[in-house]
């Protein structure tokens, strides 16, 4: 049966949160599709460093409040995306006049002046922050990522961004978030990381799985060992950007106009087994939301491989409702 009239958010209403992640073209272009199925909002860009203050002492909130508002005038939840990240933050943040690397001190005050006046802005309006993105390394040799902010400060600085940001909106819940959070080697990083934060009593509320994942794959073993393991710290979960890519990662070589009837089925059946996971998780799981909301326009298309389309989501390219939308619907 096909439920057209069937909207996503309530059918889950009783669950958890349904996001997406938007920008200014598609607050306006896909506006009917988030208002009808969609509880809460990310704003994929627009609230990053490179655009929130680009410069020092320059702030440019226009595109931030433009997708503040449009959440709030719709009664929509807002998530913050993202405080301390290593990518699109400005290299003058961590430089002085000369070029040169600043002091860890300097750097510690320039993050947390950036921290104060962007969730202070938006304090007690977004009720979630993605504090730290992608701190820990991939590579199995290393257990944080070689960044900037880690090279100039040391670990703590990640102990210190949610200090921060505790202070600047103490009702918001603070979450750690990274991709490939499912898979062993990382998944116990990430859990090392956030029991560590807990013991010294650093204010986290909650693990961000990104969840950038294909019909491939991840295991549905793998998904839950993750979801264990996590709310053995008695932390709630949230996937903050979900989309289940038709291609596997490394696959360069295939670049098709639309997707083929096998790739459909494929994301039917992946959809269907992550939902039912997350519905049986629903008292740690607190929202679910996607890196985009409809397969005409996603992350994806071009990246990893230029001029590559891809069709992600659960509605299509004319933002109707896919099998897969179907499946995550009809239980």
């Amino acid at each position: 049966m096909s439920n057209h009239s069937v909207s996503l958010k309530d059918v889950y209403r009783d669950y958890f949160l349904i996001g997406a992640a938007v920008n200014l073209g598609t607050i306006k272009s896909h506006k009917d599709l988030i208002l009808k199925h969609f509880s809460s909002l990310t704003a994929e860009n627009d609230m990053k460093f490179a655009s929130t203050h680009p410069r020092e002492g320059v702030y440019t909130f226009e595109a931030a409040d433009t997708i503040m508002e449009f959440a709030e005038s719709n009664g929509l939840k807002m998530r913050g995306h993202t405080l301390v990240w290593h990518q699109q933050t400005p290299d003058w943040v961590f430089q002085d006049s000369d070029g040169n690397d600043v002091s860890r001190d300097v750097l510690l005050s320039r993050m947390k002046e950036h921290i104060e006046t962007v969730a202070g802005r938006y304090k007690g309006r977004i009720y979630a922050w993605d504090v730290v993105n992608e701190a820990v390394e991939d590579k199995r040799d290393y257990f944080y990522r070689k960044t900037r902010w880690f090279e100039i400060i040391g670990e703590d600085y990640i102990d210190r961004a949610f200090e921060y940001a505790h202070e600047a909106d103490p009702d918001a819940a603070l979450f750690y978030n990274d991709y490939s959070a499912v898979y062993p080697g990382k998944r116990d990083k990430i859990y090392s990381l956030v029991k560590g934060m807990k013991e010294r009593g650093v204010p986290i509320h909650g693990i961000g799985i990104q969840g950038h994942w294909s019909i491939y794959g991840p295991s549905a073993e793998d998904i839950k060992t993750a979801l264990d393991l996590y709310a053995s710290l008695g932390l709630q979960i949230q996937i903050t950007e979900l989309d289940l890519s038709v291609y596997k990662w490394d696959e360069r070589d295939i670049e098709l106009k639309q997707p083929t009837q096998e790739m459909l089925d494929l994301q039917e059946k992946k959809y269907d087994e992550i939902f039912r996971i997350f519905r049986e998780y629903r008292d740690i799981i607190t929202s679910v939301t996607f890196w985009g909301v409809a397969d005409d326009r996603t992350w994806l298309d071009n990246f990893p491989v230029r001029n590559r389309k891809n069709w992600p989501f659960l509605f299509d390219v004319n933002h109707c409702p896919k099998g897969a939308f179907e499946r995550v619907v009809n239980f």
